[in-house]
């Protein structure tokens, strides 16, 4: 069997050390509940490896939500060569950060896992249909 690649895992939310099993409960793109399995469904980890953990996920997510309202906007001086009120660039960041809410505090939790945990491995043998 090959090796689940790793950024299929990350963008499906698969657990980053078998990248089989799902890190949430519903599916990673929806409005549903938010809820994160305690543990892996498919090798057994611990997501939250120690208490409070995912509180370091919010500095992810409060970088992320600044390059949105960055991004958004220059697109939105782009679209409209507004300059003189500010309303106009307020609406359209804060519309934008309250419908990317959900995936802003999935893959806030996402990133921490994979990419800002040193004690989080890929192991292949778990990489395995049981």
């Amino acid at each position: 069997m090959a090796k689940t690649p790793e950024i299929k895992a990350f963008v499906l939310a698969k657990c980053p050390r078998c990248r089989r099993g799902d890190m949430f409960q519903n599916s990673m793109y929806g409005f549903s509940s938010q809820k994160m399995h305690e543990h892996c469904p498919h090798c057994g980890m611990r997501y939250e490896i120690e208490p409070g953990y995912f509180y370091a996920a919010m500095y992810v997510g409060y970088a992320i939500n600044v390059a949105l309202a960055v991004g958004i906007g220059f697109l939105t001086y782009f679209i409209t060569q507004e300059d003189k009120s500010p309303w106009i660039y307020i609406i359209a960041i804060l519309t934008a950060s309250f419908l990317l809410a959900p995936l802003n505090f999935r893959y806030s939790r996402v990133i921490l896992l994979y990419w800002l945990s040193p004690k989080i491995k890929y192991v292949a043998h778990y990489d395995e249909d049981k």
